[in-house]
């Protein structure tokens, strides 16, 4: 098979495509014809050599999520057969015309969604499903912040939140990604670059806060989070942009009764990421077939120029998902 591999740690044009051994599932596994995959942050780090894959994943093949038609299945596996088109969360190895997926991990095409928008589903839904809801259980009626609202994690939560009830404030880098988080359902939109979000949401929420904040920022921002939380609030954190070393007022936790977590999904095992799958397909896939939450897709690249996907990918320039194609 044509895979994009890592060839060294460095810049874009490391990914290279090159030829390798079609995978061979295992019993609880299928193997997957790939038709799309997305390009996420951690690919990114991947390839820079600061984020290295599990030791079951392939080691130079990135690409966390996929989609497109299943060719094989293991033994074991009871609810696919040859022929079924899913989406699914994989290790690593997206990046690739086969790519192997638990059995658990998968989840079918919604309808009337292409294999391209189906495919940048499955990084974005399952972290926010996985944090927001379950860790942060974000319920209908609060309020919920999510940094880098224009991201593919922000346009899923945006939506997702806005659907089943909360409502959603985000912080975005520029006055047209403002727009476009207000349009996809945000209440507000603040843009960081002129304005301190903390001021702001304080003055929104009379001075109450907002319950729970969904942060892949990190650095300077954490102060500011605390300080927007309202009482029994929930922090949420997904990644460190901004660095991982800060100073927190422990006392400010104690007296408001704060919640600070975080957690990385793709070493989680095979059990946990099949509850995430299933809790999507019956909260969340309801809303995507009835429309009322959609994909949002930036631009496709041919899986040759993974290259230049990863240079958008960096510019964060994309309101959405960046994505590859193997037609």
């Amino acid at each position: 098979m044509k895979a994009i591999v890592i060839t060294e740690a460095g810049k874009p044009e490391v990914l290279q495509m090159t030829e390798r051994p079609k995978p061979h599932p295992s019993a609880n596994e299928v193997l997957i014809k790939v038709e799309a995959a997305g390009v996420n942050r951690p690919d990114v780090a991947q390839r820079k050599g600061v984020y290295p894959p599990p030791a079951d994943a392939p080691q130079d093949i990135p690409g966390l999520e996929v989609a497109g038609i299943i060719e094989l299945v293991g033994d074991s596996v009871t609810r696919w057969k040859a022929g079924d088109q899913v989406c699914a969360l994989v290790k690593g190895g997206g990046y690739a015309e086969y790519c192997t997926a638990p059995e658990g991990s998968c989840l079918p095409l919604p309808a009337s969604l292409s294999f391209v928008e189906a495919a940048s589903l499955p990084e974005t839904f399952f972290t926010v499903w996985s944090n927001v809801f379950d860790r942060a259980n974000l319920q209908p009626g609060e309020s919920l912040l999510v940094h880098g609202g224009s991201s593919g994690i922000g346009v899923a939560a945006i939506q997702i939140a806005t659907a089943l009830g909360s409502k959603v404030y985000v912080t975005a880098g520029s006055d047209d990604k403002c727009k476009f988080c207000e349009q996809l359902g945000a209440s507000k939109a603040i843009n960081y670059k002129t304005q301190n979000f903390a001021a702001v949401l304080k003055d929104l929420t009379s001075g109450m806060g907002v319950d729970v904040i969904l942060d892949m920022i990190g650095g300077d921002y954490t102060s500011d989070n605390l300080n927007t939380l309202a009482l029994e609030g929930r922090l949420v954190l997904i990644n460190t942009m901004k660095g991982k070393d800060v100073q927190i007022d422990l006392g400010l936790v104690m007296a408001k009764r704060l919640n600070i977590t975080g957690s990385m999904l793709r070493a989680r095992d095979v059990g946990f990421k099949s509850a995430i799958a299933s809790s999507l397909e019956n909260n969340v896939w309801p809303l995507l077939e009835q429309g009322k939450v959609k994909p949002v897709i930036y631009k496709v690249f041919p899986v040759q120029q993974a290259a230049q996907a990863h240079e958008l990918m960096e510019s964060s320039e994309h309101i959405g998902k960046v994505m590859l194609s193997f037609d």
